[in-house]
């Protein structure tokens, strides 16, 4: 099975074959948001990780407690269904989820997108994992991972990709979750993390699922 991060890898030389200018652009503000440490706040590994009430796509409040009462929980952010990074990310999970639960935990995937039961089930919202909505961005601030993308990537995801990303995320156009990842335990605490502000890389299935033997 290709890695993920073989399949991210191929996704950015694509990128920069079909688009260099745009990738340059990327990789400038990457290394600036790198520089000022852009998700120095993020949870860490024996924190606390916050508790959180948000919406799946039918509406139902889903509650960080009570999945936890359940048994650990992976928790991952990511910036919407329209994002290929994110979708390539979340396919290898759901290639993973049986794992993933036989080590007796949930998979939780939490984006700004709003929630509507009217639109045509995306891709994301048709795997067999949980997918929540944080509209406003308050769970990724209370994990530190909430980012506001730079006006250059605005622009080309608006104009460059003719995304509404106010309508997407009902009103929110410009805060959106750095890619990461956390483990945590069912006593709430967080085991593993992996927190990135390059939106072009995330964390492979094998270390999330390796974090979970550790505490199974």
């Amino acid at each position: 099975m290709t890695k993920l991060r073989e399949q991210t890898d191929a996704k950015i030389a694509a990128g920069r074959k079909a688009n260099p200018e745009f990738m340059a652009g990327v990789d400038a503000i990457i290394a600036e948001a790198k520089a000022f440490n852009k998700g120095e706040k993020a949870i860490k590994v024996g924190e606390a990780a916050p508790g959180f009430d948000l919406p799946d796509p039918e509406g139902k409040s889903i509650s960080l407690a009570d999945l936890l009462a359940e048994g650990p929980v992976v928790v991952t952010f990511y910036r919407g269904s329209w994002c290929p990074y994110c979708n390539l990310q979340l396919r290898a999970l759901q290639n993973r989820l049986s794992e993933i639960r036989e080590l007796g935990a949930s998979l939780v995937a939490i984006s700004p997108e709003v929630p509507d039961g009217s639109m045509t089930k995306n891709e994301i919202q048709k795997m067999d994992f949980i997918v929540l909505s944080d509209q406003d961005a308050k769970v990724a601030s209370d994990y530190g991972v909430a980012w506001k993308v730079p006006e250059f990537l605005i622009e080309h995801m608006e104009v460059g990709r003719n995304l509404d990303l106010k309508k997407i995320n009902n009103g929110n156009g410009d805060i959106m979750p750095i890619p990461a990842t956390f483990v945590l335990g069912s006593d709430g605490m967080v085991k593993w993390n992996y927190v990135d502000v390059d939106y072009r890389t995330r964390s492979e299935p094998d270390e999330i699922i390796e974090a979970l033997k550790a505490i199974a």
